[in-house]
């Protein structure tokens, strides 16, 4: 078979990839035994063009319309959701895994937690000043994408909550004893799944109400336990893996032990010159984008303090 290398954010919290993004394609390729090797990128810490894959002329993008793992199978590389697609309830599954889990991740990850475990995973390596205005920067987006604003903050919390509590709820229903959520066999939801909950189990800190939650399905943690063993650590060792700390991506170790094979250089296609030309302007890019942000929240605050002046001479 071909092999491909899947280019993901870094290693850390004892996990390949802590990224909610990268960690369920990373288990999608290993449940369908795609030979790949792991590399590390670190310098767009939040492109969504992270995770990609790549082989040869082949590349495909996380941005890409429905993700890697349904470009995976659409260009029949790897369907692991064969004759399930038509199932009303792996359908339903799979609606609730993508939204209430994924934004109850999301929401842990930058505003239900102190914020440290989305610092180490994307912002670690950049210089201290930059690595902080950036996390304000996307602790912002990820409040507009949540639809949280200062009156509805509570409801937000409480249902965000609510329906992870009952999604962990559903699943471990589903589940039962099985290995696998669908006809005893690995999907994407497990894929999906797994990655999520390894995250919060190992990324999230002890206090984390989502964590607590997940705890409270003891079948749920022993499929996670028993998974992670067999897919992660079987193939992991003592020695912390090498990568780039900055610069475009290159070919990593597999299974994160082993040195890289050498391969005859290849001419890159047009994607993969522009993304590494790009690399080039990063700092600079995003200090302008950083500048403007401040500029424009501290202009939305004076607008906010105006108003109420004016509203107390009324």
């Amino acid at each position: 078979m071909e092999e491909y290398t899947l280019v993901v954010r870094k290693p850390c919290f004892g996990l390949p990839t802590a990224c909610p993004s990268c960690l369920p394609v990373f288990f999608y390729l290993k449940f369908a035994n795609v030979p790949f090797h792991l590399a590390y990128n670190l310098t767009y810490p939040d492109s969504d063009k992270i995770p990609y894959i790549e082989s040869g002329e082949y590349v495909t993008y996380n941005n890409e319309k429905g993700g890697i793992i349904e470009r995976l199978k659409e260009d029949h590389i790897a369907d692991l959701d064969t004759e399930l697609h038509s199932v009303p309830e792996w359908i339903s599954t799979k609606a609730m895994i993508s939204s209430w889990l994924a934004d109850a991740i999301k929401y842990e990850l930058w505003l239900g937690t102190d914020g440290s475990s989305a610092e180490t995973i994307y912002y670690s390596d950049l210089p201290w000043p930059i690595g902080k205005i950036l996390f304000l920067k996307q602790l912002h987006k990820v409040k507009q994408e949540l639809g949280i604003t200062k009156d509805n903050s509570e409801k937000i919390e409480e249902q965000t909550y609510k329906r992870a509590s009952l999604a962990f709820g559903a699943l471990s229903s589903r589940l039962e004893e099985q290995n696998f959520l669908f006809e005893n066999r690995p999907s994407s939801l497990d894929a999906l799944f797994l990655g999520q909950a390894l995250i919060t189990l190992q990324a999230l800190p002890e206090t984390s109400v989502l964590r607590s939650k997940l705890l409270e399905h003891e079948n749920l943690v022993r499929y996670v336990d028993r998974l992670k063993t067999e897919f992660v650590d079987a193939g992991s060792s003592s020695s912390v893996p090498n990568y780039p700390s900055s610069a475009a991506p290159r070919r990593g170790p597999s299974n994160w032990s082993s040195k890289p094979k050498s391969k005859p250089k290849r001419e890159k296609t047009k994607e993969e010159k522009s993304f590494k030309r790009r690399s080039k302007y990063f700092l600079v890019a995003q200090l302008v984008s950083v500048v403007l942000f401040v500029t424009l929240m501290a202009r939305a605050d004076d607008a906010e303090i105006e108003l109420d002046d004016d509203e107390g001479y009324e």
